[in-house]
Order: structure tokens, then sequence, then C-alpha cells
């Protein structure tokens, strides 16, 4: 089959093709023909040789997938060849076949073509897993950073799809684009500072969550934005590594900072995860309240095309990459 192979890491030239063996699905695994597989940051960082992938011979990146299954290990249940599915994966997405656990994948929703439902894993679950962590309840406001982005996208229709606010920040050729997703207030962060806009849109209370993928100086800020026992939860970090804040800031807030992955976690916490996630967001897909957001796609021969793009900042939601 063919893949993306890291034979070394930097520019996005290192992204290399190459033919190898296809994988053999263990027991309780099934082979999924990849029909699409889509770009993350992670894999920006995992090329540049900063956030590795599982341990291997070599490194084939890409977190999420959607295809058909084409053999099921004996132990696996639920699940059939021929089967639509979509998942998260540590890594291995970006070539024609991929082995997975067989309770890690999900049913394409009918109303999402499988050529699309790449766009859906990784944004939407770690978009609603960070919400609950952050304890977004009806009623509640969220504080979502990069709305345009592809975990911004799915954020902004996860917290109307739970009844919430969204209020998100973006650059000024992005924030329409929010609000037409549901944002029910997008801040310009170039020309305004998205403190003063949060106050004013809570009348003064803050919001009850924080969904920050920039870090650096934004934590001292988002202290800013929370009310009293509110959350932020890191998912990322765009910006600088190191952030520092004045405690007292922190105290009479009784405020929570968390930081969270879904990558490194044990294959029982993604597996559970994921099931929730099938169970109590799904459906939204086809009742019409949640749509997968796509930006553009890419042939599998163009992954450093792709690549380059991501790194421009230009795109409002996912970038895909279509396998042969």
């Amino acid at each position: 089959m063919q893949a993306v192979v890291l034979r070394d890491h930097g520019e996005p030239e290192v992204l290399g093709i190459e033919d190898i063996p296809d994988p053999s699905p263990g027991a309780e695994d099934v082979l999924v023909e990849v029909h699409s597989t889509a770009l993350n940051r992670a894999d920006l960082l995992q090329r540049r040789g900063l956030y590795p992938g599982p341990p291997a011979a070599f490194e084939v990146p890409g977190m999420e997938f959607a295809g058909t299954v084409v053999e099921c290990g004996d132990r696996v249940s639920g699940v059939a060849v021929g089967d639509d599915v979509m998942g998260i994966v540590g890594g291995g997405a970006y070539a024609e076949k991929i082995v997975t656990h067989h309770r890690q994948v999900m049913t394409v929703p009918e109303s999402v073509a499988l050529a699309d439902a790449a766009a859906i894993p990784e944004v939407f679950i770690t978009a609603w897993d960070a919400m609950m962590q952050g304890g977004l309840a009806p009623g509640g406001t969220a504080l979502v950073h990069a709305g345009a982005s592809g975990v911004g996208t799915a954020a902004i229709q996860i917290a109307n799809y739970l009844g919430a606010s969204v209020v998100v920040t973006a650059s000024a050729g992005k924030v329409q684009r929010c609000l037409d997703l549901g944002a029910h207030l997008a801040v310009d962060y170039t020309s305004t500072d998205y403190v003063d806009a949060v106050k004013e849109f809570t009348a003064g209370a803050g919001v009850d969550m924080v969904l920050d993928v920039v870090g650096g100086d934004y934590l001292s800020r988002n202290l800013g934005c929370l009310k009293v026992q509110g959350t932020i939860v890191q998912v990322g970090v765009m910006g600088e590594q190191m952030a520092t804040f004045p405690l007292g800031l922190l105290l009479p807030l009784r405020a929570t900072i968390r930081g969270t992955v879904l990558r490194a976690r044990p294959l029982e916490e993604k597996i559970a995860v994921t099931r929730r996630f099938a169970r109590e967001i799904l459906p939204g897909f086809d009742q019409g309240r949640l749509q997968p957001v796509i930006d553009s796609r890419y042939e599998l021969a163009a992954i450093q095309d792709a690549h380059r793009y991501m790194e421009s900042n230009a795109n409002v939601g996912k970038i895909l990459i279509d396998m042969p």
C-alpha cells in the first residue's frame, strides 16, 4: 500500500510517499481501506520531530480516517466487512489501509458522505471532550480561541448542540464564517481585546469555560474572562510554550486549569471517549444540527502542499487528504 513515511524531520519536503506492507489486524482489530484522512496541527509538530507518534520502525503520520472495513479479527463484534467507518488513531492514517481496535471506530452518519467523514473524528471529539472537562452545560457560556480552526468550528457547533452560548476569537477575515456557524459573538483578536468583549457579552459575569489552543500570554487573559469556579481547558499550544500569570487572579476565582490530549491516552480511555461521543453527539449529524466543515482537499501525492497550506493559517475548518 502507499503511505506517507517520515524518514527524517523538518520542512514539508521530508514527507515522502512509499510502498509499505499492508498492516494485519489482530483478533480485536479491523482493517480499514482508508478513503480519506485529515490534517491536524499535531501532524505539523510530528513532521518537525516535536510530537512523535507511536513507536514503530518508521513514522506514518495521520490521526484520523474514514474508510471501509475490509477485514475483521476473530473477536470483533458490532462491525462487519463493508461497513463505512471513521475514527481516531495514534498515527498511521496517512496510508491506504490502517488497523485499529474495533471499538474505536464509529459508523459514518447517513447524512455525511464517506469522502467528507474524515473531517469529523479528531476535532469533534477533541472539542466535545474539552467542553465536558470544562463543565459546559445548557445555559452556560464558552470562550473558544481559534474559532475558525478545525477544533474551533467543531466547538461552535457542539456548544450550540449542548444549548450553550459560545464566544470565539478569530482573525478579521474569518469572523463572519464563525458567526455563520453559530458563534454568538466572534471577536477579531487583531483589533479588539477579547477580555473586554467577553466581559461586555456576559455583563461582567465571565464564561464558564475557555477552550484554548494558543497558550502563552493567553493564559493570564483567559483568567480575566472566567467566572468564579470556571475552567480553562488547554488542548494545544500554537503560541508560546511558556506562560506566566499572577496567582492572585486564580485564587479568588477558585478556577481550574486543565491540560488535555487524546493521542497519548491509553487505549481503553480512547475507546471510552469514542463510544460516549458516538452515543451523545454523533446523532446530531443526522439531525442536521452538526456538519463537518471542510476548507479544502488534496490528493495524497500533494501532501507537502497540504502541509504548507495548513502552516499558512488560511484554512477555515478541515483540510482533507484523499487516498488514490
